[in-house]
């Protein structure tokens, strides 16, 4: 009875050390996430004559960017499209993050119920596929404003 024991809590011990939940070798298999583009809708605060939104962006595209630009769509609280804009994010070294602000007049921040990244204007950069910056967006926002593509 004694060497039964001895041999399930071996067998046991061992299916324990393959188990992704014990960081066994099962784990290593889990593949490293792929490149992307952060975009964080940060604030969006009342300025003069109009509004200003605050953007964090963080390059992880394994590649400098010479230039991101996108196309912005502002949504009123009932849905209705209010305007579009088009941001200029400038160049964005690979690896790090900026934050970048956005004066638009004529914009009640308040009455803002949406914003959406419509399109990426520009996405230059020594070796990345011109569609690289929307495909790989990852939105996110910390403010009420619903944010997204």
């Amino acid at each position: 009875m004694r060497r039964w024991v001895t041999t399930a809590s071996r067998i046991l011990t061992a299916i324990l050390a393959l188990s992704p939940v014990a960081g066994g070798p099962a784990l290593a298999q889990t593949s490293a996430p792929g490149p992307s583009l952060a975009l964080e809708l940060n604030a969006i605060e009342p300025g003069d004559g109009g509004c200003r939104f605050t953007f964090v962006i963080a390059n992880r595209l394994g590649a400098a960017l010479d230039k991101a630009a996108f196309e912005i769509v502002l949504f009123d609280k009932a849905g209705l499209v209010d305007r579009l804009v088009t941001l200029d994010f400038k160049a964005l070294p690979q690896g790090k993050t900026k934050v970048r602000q956005f004066d638009l007049p004529g914009v009640d921040c308040e009455g803002i119920g949406r914003v959406l990244v419509n399109d990426a204007t520009q996405c230059d950069g020594a070796g990345l596929d011109a569609t690289a910056c929307l495909r790989t967006l990852e939105p996110a926002t910390r403010t009420a404003v619903e944010f997204g593509v």
